[in-house]
This record gives C-alpha cells, structure tokens and sequence, in this order.
C-alpha cells in the first residue's frame, strides 16, 4: 500500500509611501562604515540580494539607513532582517531592533528578492555613498516609514531554531494507531494528517476518523481537542496539514482562497491547532493559495504557522508551483519540510550528476536546491521516511540524516557533494510519520531530536 506521503517567484510591489517634506535626522554615523551589494542567488527571471554593512571605523554606529534605486522594470518582494519604505524605484532599508547597533570591526546583513533584470544603484549608507564611509554635509531628506509596515520575519509560534516535525494519522492504518496525546514529547511540531476537502471548491473540514476512533477504543472529536491542549502544556505545536496523497483540496479562483481561509481559520478556533501546513501532491496554483494563505493569517494573526511538505519533484526549479508558492510567502513561511523520498534519482543543485534516493548526497543535493534560489535556511527542513513501512523508496537511517544535518549545517559528515556553503540556521527534519517511527520502535525521533540539539 503506497503511503499517503505528507506533502519562482511572483513578486509583490513594495509598499510606496510619500515622500515627507521635512528634514529629519539620520541615524548616528561613525566614519568608516561601508555597504557592499552581491546577489547570493539568480535564476533568470529573478534574483536574492544581500546587502552586507561593515563598521570599518573606530566607533559603534547606532542604526543605520541604506538607500538604493533600481530601474523601471525591476521591482522588490520579500525583505528580511531590516525594514523597507518606498517611494517609486528608490527604496530604503533600516535596521531592525537587533541588528541597528554594529560594533568597530563587526558587519551586520539583510536579504531581499527582485525581479527583472536590474540592479541597486546609487547606494547610500546613512547619507554618504556606500563604499566611501564618510556622511554628506547636509543629511538628505529620507522618506518616512508606512504607518503600518508588512511583516518581514516568519512567525516563530513558540517553536525551536532547530525542530523536529512528525505527521499523526487521522485513520485506520497499517502502523500503529495513537491518540494524540501518545505524540512522544521528541517532537517539536505535530502535524495532523489531514483536512479534507469539501463540496465546496477550497472549503476544508476535519473530524476524528471513525475508523481510528474504533481502533482506538472511543476517541472524539472533545478526546482529541483535550489532547492538544495536552501537547500545547509541554511546549509541543500542532498544525492542520491540509491534502496528503489522496487530498483533492483544490485552492484555483479567489472564491476558494476565501472558503479556503474561512474554513481553515474556524478549525483552528474550534480545535486549537497552531498553524497549517500545504501538502497537496496532486497540484496547485500558486497564486490563489498565496492568496487563502495571507489572508488565513490576516484572521489568526502573525502567530500562525505555515508549513509545506512538497515532494521533491515541486522542488526542483523556483519556477515549479510549489516553489513559487514558497518564495511568495516567504515573508510570513515558516518551513517547507519537502519529502526526499519516493523520489528516484534526480538532479541537485550542482547540475552536473544525478543523486539516487536514500543518500547523504542525494538529501544534501536537493536541499541545496532550495537553499540557493532563495529560501532562507531556517525555511527548509529534511523531510525522510520513518524507517520500514513508512515509504516506497529512500528510507535512510537516522544517522544519515544526521550526517545530511551536519554537512548543511556545518560542512562536515558529507559525501562526495559539498554545497557552496554552510547554513547553520538549517531549520531541522520532518519524518513521516509519527506512527510509524513508533511502530518501528521511535529510533528516528531518539536520533535525530537530540542531534538537532548540537547544531549551531
């Protein structure tokens, strides 16, 4: 019996404010600080920048405003780690609260993604040319922030730098069956598999499935609520994942974007959940399920996570569905915990060499896909089988997991393929799925919990 497996760019125009006709004041400037640009990544129609200050002189700068154009026909989508306003192609990023204050010698960055062919120009660093490190006469004038700025950052919802997520079955199945709160405390992230679609297009519902209920003895719907505020008691998240293998969810028009939001939001009331997850192995439009998922955050609040579990296939190119779904919403993405499994031999990131399943290179390969199209590490998880039973093909040990952790993570424990970096925010692991890690006697979450402990 085949499993139910759990599971680039459209860009948004930023925010353009107006530009203020008083004078304000810069933040402090200390002689010698720089801004240098380079793209981290390009896939043809779009591209990740960074921009990285670095205080060259002799004392602390205290905030700090980076300005630049970009030509007509090249516009901004996510940001991350500063805050954006605009006005037409001048766009101008500040410091956050953490990263404003930059010591002598020290350098601080943050991340955006464009579309079209340009790039920065006319940089200044509080008021003076990026590379000069010396501040104008007179500061210019500097366009005030939105009232109301988007959010940059992922929700945390409570959850680790590094976590461990692991899908419950909602049925009958061949592995064992669980209450909820039977979930060993290893995992970090629960997600319950799964909402099913309704006769309304993007309309989803959720109950305890009777066959499970049966083999459980008696479990309902009140069991299974009581059960995650359970998990809520010991620091554990449990999300909704919406499709699986069979899932016929279908998210194609702005009508079901909004019965797509309007449903997932009331289940989430009703029964506690913390978030959602996309595992739609038979499609989707990226656009409109961009669109059901801000605005099912727009009525749970920045808290919600959103998680993906995307067969390797949709992540292959950030032009695919999948992947253009995930850089859509990066700014409010928690994880995409894609499934490197059932998957056969495909290329990684390198181009030159197909990887077979159920490898070090092979999970490292794809992963570094995602990781260098524009993803941020802390965005992507390892996504594996939970031992025999659990899939049809790319069952690894644990301790190849580890070994695919440790060399994102830290360059060490790779096979023959080294990625062009390291990436010690690397979010973590998924495994499907919990009832199969117990029936196989809980060696992956024994193994790869504590292991996600050591990483950076």
């Amino acid at each position: 019996m085949k499993p139910a497996r759990p599971l680039v760019l459209s860009l948004v125009t930023a925010l353009v404010a107006t530009l203020g006709a008083a004078w304000v004041a810069l933040p402090a400037f200390a002689a010698g600080a720089t801004a240098s640009f380079v793209r981290t990544a390009d896939w043809g129609s779009g591209w990740e920048g960074k921009y990285t200050i670095t205080n060259g002189g002799t004392s602390t700068v205290n905030g700090w405003s980076l300005t630049f154009d970009l030509p007509a026909g090249t516009t901004l989508g996510s940001y991350w780690d500063a805050l954006l306003s605009s006005a037409g192609q001048r766009h101008t990023f500040t410091n956050r609260s953490w990263n404003g204050s930059i010591a002598p010698g020290a350098s601080v960055s943050f991340g955006f993604l464009g579309a079209g062919s340009g790039s920065p120009t006319g940089c200044q660093l509080n008021g003076a040319p990026c590379g000069s490190g010396t501040p104008p006469t007179t500061p210019p004038p500097t366009t005030p922030p939105p009232t109301t700025p988007p959010p940059t950052d992922p929700p945390t919802g409570g959850l680790p730098k590094h976590l461990l997520t692991g899908y419950w079955h909602n049925s009958d199945n061949p592995a064992v069956e669980l209450r909820l709160r039977d979930v060993p405390a290893d995992y970090d992230l629960v997600a319950v598999a799964f909402a099913e679609a309704t006769a309304t297009p993007g309309a989803l519902t959720f109950g305890i499935d009777p066959g499970l209920a049966t083999s459980l003895g008696g479990y309902t719907d009140a069991d299974f609520t009581a059960d995650v505020r359970t998990l809520h008691s010991r620091g554990q998240r449990v999300i909704l994942s919406v499709g699986g293998e069979t899932g016929r969810v279908t998210v194609n028009n702005a009508a079901s974007a909004t019965a797509f939001a309007d449903t997932a939001a009331a289940l989430i009331a009703r029964y506690g959940f913390d978030g959602i997850d996309i595992d739609l192995e038979n499609g989707l439009n990226p656009t409109y399920m961009a669109q059901a998922l801000r605005a099912l955050r727009a009525k749970v609040g920045a808290g919600l996570i959103i998680a993906m579990a995307p067969q390797t296939i949709d992540m292959q190119s950030p032009a695919g569905g999948y992947f253009k779904l995930a850089l859509d919403i990066k700014d409010i993405l928690t994880v995409v915990n894609t499934q490197f499994y059932n998957s056969g031999a495909m290329l990684g990131c390198d181009q030159n060499a197909a990887y077979s399943q159920g490898t070090v290179n092979f999970i490292v390969a794809l992963a570094c896909i995602q990781l260098e199209a524009g993803l941020r590490p802390d965005q992507v998880g390892l996504g594996l089988p939970a031992g025999p039973g659990a899939a049809g093909g790319g069952i690894v040990a644990p301790s190849v997991v580890n070994a695919a952790l440790d060399c994102l993570a830290r360059g060490t424990n790779c096979g023959s393929f080294r990625p062009p970096r390291t990436y010690p925010g690397i979010r973590g692991a998924m495994t499907w799925s919990v009832n199969w890690d117990v029936s196989n006697g809980n060696g992956f979450a024994r193994a790869v919990a504590p292991h996600l402990d050591t990483l950076p």
